[in-house]
């Protein structure tokens, strides 16, 4: 297993680094100011991102995505973390789970969504299920040929962008391990469709200009051709689509930190206290020194888990703990900042209080941290027969 980059990957790294800090970065303050992103300023970063060949670099070529592979994908994620989310969702890296598209939902949704023409979202929580997706209440019931879907989901993100959603709604029942369990299939339904409607959620702390939404369905109809996959086959997809958002959490975690430990690299480096700058005292420069020590670390499990993907080797396990690990340490990484910045730390005119905001949802959406322990220690035992 070797990280040192090859041509093809350093140049991935530049291209993408001079774009965040170049096209993006540039844009955080008014996107913070507004807590949203003007709609011709969104227009013109997607239109840059498809000149510049960044769009979709998670899709095949032939597909008319970046043809990226899973490390190459996982070093373009780090370099967009260093700015919100809000501005670099905007170089779309569309939902994995649209290539189970077949037939007439190719041309309807997959390559459009890859080449910019359309907006995808997900939509799986619920009031009452979050990490217990299983436990979800929006039902879909066949009728006369199409589907009827009743329920509502909340914590949506980007749907009052998207032009349509992927819907996980529960179908029926199949056994289980444990006995008889919902089954769960997952249906492409667009906005506008009658007796589907979005709201905006409430506002959030953290990631300023990337909404969350509430979705209402209330006898939603949908033709047969909207089911995604197999009857029964969406919590497989969801499964697979996981491992890969768990990836994009650890990797953008990872490069949001970079940024912050160089912002109070630069802080301990030129703040004077004393007579000296703040970092020539062991209890900054100590500080710094595990901060890049975590930051490392992070990395490497996250870098691992993507060549074990390209290897088709990545477990679940792989991608829970370099999400756990990685969004973990931006989480004390940017606590640590706030301290070395003292008071200043925590005043909106500095990026460190926005970043200290925005590390908390890390930890809790794509699967809290609990969810990930779980799968680490059920992946251990389960390797004893327990």
């Amino acid at each position: 297993m070797d990280f040192g980059l090859n041509e093809e990957q350093r140049a991935v790294v530049a291209t993408v680094r001079d774009f965040v800090r170049r096209e993006l970065e540039p844009h955080e303050d008014l996107v913070e100011r507004l807590d949203a992103v003007p709609d011709e300023l969104a227009k013109d970063i997607r239109g840059k991102a498809l000149t510049a060949g960044l769009y979709a670099a998670n899709f095949p070529a032939e597909l008319g995505g970046g043809g990226l592979d899973a490390m190459g994908v996982t070093l373009a994620e780090r370099e967009l973390g260093w700015t919100s989310w809000a501005l670099q969702a905007l170089v779309s890296r569309p939902s994995n789970i649209l290539r189970a598209c077949e037939n007439g939902q190719v041309e309807t949704y997959l390559l459009p969504t890859v080449r910019g023409e359309r907006i995808d979202c997900l939509a799986m929580t619920e009031p009452g299920a979050g990490s217990d997706v299983r436990s979800m209440k929006t039902r879909a019931r066949r009728a006369d040929g199409d589907w009827v879907i009743n329920g509502t989901k909340h914590f949506i993100s980007y749907a009052d962008v998207a032009d349509f959603v992927v819907l996980f709604a529960v179908t029926g029942t199949e056994q289980g391990p444990r006995g008889e369990r919902p089954a769960i299939s997952a249906f492409l339904i667009d906005h506008g469709t009658p007796g589907f409607t979005v709201s905006r959620g409430a506002s959030s702390v953290s990631h300023r200009g990337y909404h969350h939404c509430e979705l209402s369905f209330a006898d939603c109809r949908v033709p047969g051709s909207a089911l995604l996959g197999t009857e029964g086959g969406g919590f497989d997809l969801l499964s697979e689509w996981l491992g890969a958002s768990r990836l994009t959490v650890a990797a953008t975690s990872v490069g949001r930190a970079r940024r912050v430990l160089e912002l109070s690299t630069g802080w301990a480096a030129t703040r004077e206290q004393f007579g000296q700058p703040i970092g020539r005292f062991q209890g900054v420069g100590f500080s710094l020194a595990d901060m890049a020590t975590e930051i490392e670390a992070a990395e490497l499990l996250t870098l691992r888990a993507a060549w074990r993907l390209d290897q088709g080797r990545m477990s679940d396990a792989d991608a829970a703990m370099a999400k756990l690990y990685a969004s973990e340490m931006l989480g004390r990484i940017t606590d640590q900042a706030v301290q070395i910045f003292g008071g200043m730390g925590l005043m909106s005119d500095f990026p460190v209080e926005r970043f200290w905001r925005d590390a908390r949802v890390e930890r809790i959406w794509d699967g809290t941290s609990e969810i990930q322990r779980h799968i680490i220690s059920r992946s251990m035992l389960r390797e004893r027969g327990a």
